[in-house]
Formats: C-alpha cells, sequence, structure tokens
C-alpha cells in the first residue's frame, strides 16, 4: 500500500519512523540509523513528511525535499497534544505524523543553508556578549570584596580596572593583581570576539539586497535586520504582518472566557533575540521622539497618554509588521507611506 503520510522523530543516531495510507491506515512502523535514512527515502515514493522544528530539522529538511518529499516542520508545542499514551518515540512519531496532515496546523518555514550560517553567527555573537558580560560583573565582584568599587557600565572596567591594580596604595596581593589582569585580558579577547563578528555580519548585510531594505526602517540597524531575513526567510508564508508579530510574542497575551475580553501584557512567544533586538531599536527611537515632532506625533501619543515602554513595544509590533510588508511584496521603506495613504 502507497505510504502518502510519514512522522519522523528525529535524535542523534536513531530515528523513529511512522507512515500511514491514504486511508489513514498505518502502513510502516520501524526505527533507522542515520546512516539508513537517506537510502530509505529515496527509494520511498513522494510524500508528505513531517518533523518537530528541533535540532538538525531543517538539515534533514532540505535533504528529504531533495528526493522529492514534501517536507513540514512543526513547533513541538503543537505536535504535544496529540501524543495519545506516554512519551516514546513510536508515540511521539506517530504524533508528529497525525499533526502534520492537520489543515488548520502551523508550519515553520525551512531555512537553507545561508540563512543557517547567518543565524550561527548571531547566536555565537549572543554568547560572547553574554560571556563578556559576565566577566565583567566578576571583575567588579572581586575587587569589591577588597572595598574597590567600579561605576557600573562594562565601558568603566577597562578604564578604572587598571589604575586600580597598579595603585600601590591598596591593599591588593600582587597574586590578586595578576589574575584580575589576566580577566581584563579574557574581556579584552572576548569584546575582539564581539567585534570581528559584528564585521562579519555588517558585511553580510551590506550584500543582501533585503537587509539592506529593512535597514532603512527607524528602529532597525544591521544587526536586527539581518537576523529577521535569515529568520523570516520567505515573508509570504505568513499571511499578513500582524501574524509575524504574533510569531514574535509582540501581541497581547489574551485570557478570555464568556465573551469577556481579557488582554495581558505581550506574549514575549517566539524567538527572545528577535523580540529584544526590535524593542531595544524601538527604544532608541522613543528616546529621541520628542525632539521629532513632526515624524514622530504617533510616539509622542503614546507617551503621552503611557509611558515609554509601552511606546517601544508598540513601535516593535509596527515595525515586525512593516518587515513583513517590506519584504512579502518586495517594496522599499518610505517613511511618508501612511501619511500618502491616508491623503488619498
Amino acid at each position: 500500500m502507497k505510504i502518502t503520510t510519514v512522522g519522523i522523530d528525529l535524535a542523534k543516531n536513531l530515528f523513529q519512523l511512522h507512515g500511514v495510507n491514504e486511508h489513514g491506515k498505518v502502513v510502516i512502523k520501524k526505527q533507522l540509523r542515520r546512516d539508513q535514512m537517506a537510502e530509505f527515502f529515496v527509494n520511498l515514493p513522494p510524500c508528505l513528511i513531517g518533523m518537530e522544528a528541533c535540532g538538525s530539522a531543517h538539515h534533514w529538511a532540505r535533504k528529504l525535499q531533495g528526493f522529492g518529499h514534501t517536507v513540514k516542520l512543526m513547533a513541538p508545542q503543537f505536535v504535544k497534544p496529540y501524543v495519545k499514551t506516554n512519551k516514546n518515540d513510536a508515540a511521539d512519531a506517530e504524533a508528529i505524523c497525525e499533526a502534520v496532515a492537520r489543515p488548520n496546523m502551523r508550519f515553520v518555514p525551512i531555512k537553507n543553508v545561508e540563512q543557517q550560517a547567518v543565524l550561527a553567527l548571531h547566536r555565537v555573537r549572543q554568547g560572547f556578549v553574554k560571556a563578556r558580560t559576565a566577566q565583567a560583573n566578576q571583575i567588579r565582584g572581586l575587587l569589591a570584596e577588597f572595598g574597590l568599587t567600579v561605576p557600573q557600565g562594562i565601558g568603566h572596567i577597562a578604564s578604572r580596572v587598571p589604575e586600580l591594580i597598579e595603585d600601590a596604595s591598596n591593599e591588593l596581593p600582587g597574586s590578586f593583581r595578576l589574575l584580575v589582569q589576566r580577566l581584563l585580558d579574557h574581556l579584552k579577547e572576548l569584546d575582539r570576539q564581539v567585534d570581528d563578528l559584528e564585521k562579519q555580519i555588517v558585511k553580510w548585510h551590506r550584500q543582501s539586497a533585503a537587509s539592506s531594505k529593512l535597514a532603512k526602517v527607524p528602529g532597525i540597524g544591521p544587526i536586527t535586520a539581518s537576523a529577521l531575513v535569515a529568520s523570516i526567510g520567505d515573508a509570504r508564508s505568513f499571511d499578513n504582518g500582524r501574524q509575524v508579530a504574533a510569531w514574535l510574542g509582540l501581541v497581547p497575551k489574551q485570557h478570555s472566557s464568556g465573551g469577556k475580553q481579557n488582554l495581558l501584557g505581550i506574549s514575549k512567544r517566539g524567538d527572545t533575540y528577535l523580540r529584544t533586538m526590535l524593542i531595544h531599536g524601538a527604544r532608541s527611537v522613543v528616546s529621541r521622539a520628542d525632539k521629532k515632532p513632526d515624524t514622530c506625533g504617533w510616539i509622542n501619543g503614546i507617551v503621552s497618554r503611557r509611558n515609554k515602554n509601552v511606546a517601544a513595544v508598540a513601535l516593535a509590533n509596527k515595525n515586525a509588521r512593516i518587515v513583513w510588508a517590506l519584504l512579502a511584496h518586495d517594496r522599499e521603506f518610505r517613511s511618508d507611506y501612511a501619511s500618502a495613504t491616508v491623503g488619498a
């Protein structure tokens, strides 16, 4: 009997398969090793394959698409309700096979190799930034144990700490001075790594027409633009801009019942990194909005009614919808687009 739908539970070495025919009857239920995957699916007639969006999912999606199959990725939280019994590989594969066939299921866009490479730069840079912050805090904390305080801000570490460890009037032991100097050298190395990765990201950004287009939006710079292009991929996979904002967790979380609407704070779902970058970029625009009353009247109106944090999230939501419009319809950003539409 012909297999029409296959669910694959991905793993490091062993992959569980669950396949059904056009009538929903189980046709295949087996486990494959990693080196057996390509041989099995290259000989399988084209069918619908579902997988959870997890580690190596995009790699296998591209590989199986090359064999002529239709591959769809799903967020794990959308697959979980279809697990009928206790968790095991066979039950997970069956749930994936059931979920991928649902007409209202939401799917994750499959990333190409270039997108994954750019996102890897962002992830590694983010890790170095966290390590740099942790190193600066450790230096500040160790000096505080000896009664030496350094003002807040990572910039003060490089300017103040060398003077403290060279000052002979304090009570710092020689071994401790050498230790702090070693930590300073490590901090400088982390800073250099962050700068090098930023240069690589900016270089890719300048070579990408889509990323350069997004950087023209106020509140979106090269780092944010490149991350958005690499993460979203084909913007036409979203029906509208609000879906992108909801995908990034920039819409209100609902807790409504009985016809009574109850909207809470933003849902904070999706990619935390992208949402943080958009909000930080919007916050920089909001901080200068009072100096530009002609072009930032909408932002100033929100600040006057609420506060700057609400205005920053609102602008981040608006920018997410603008990003979808620019990518999905291949448009150039125009700051007067809204006013021109109203006046038409």
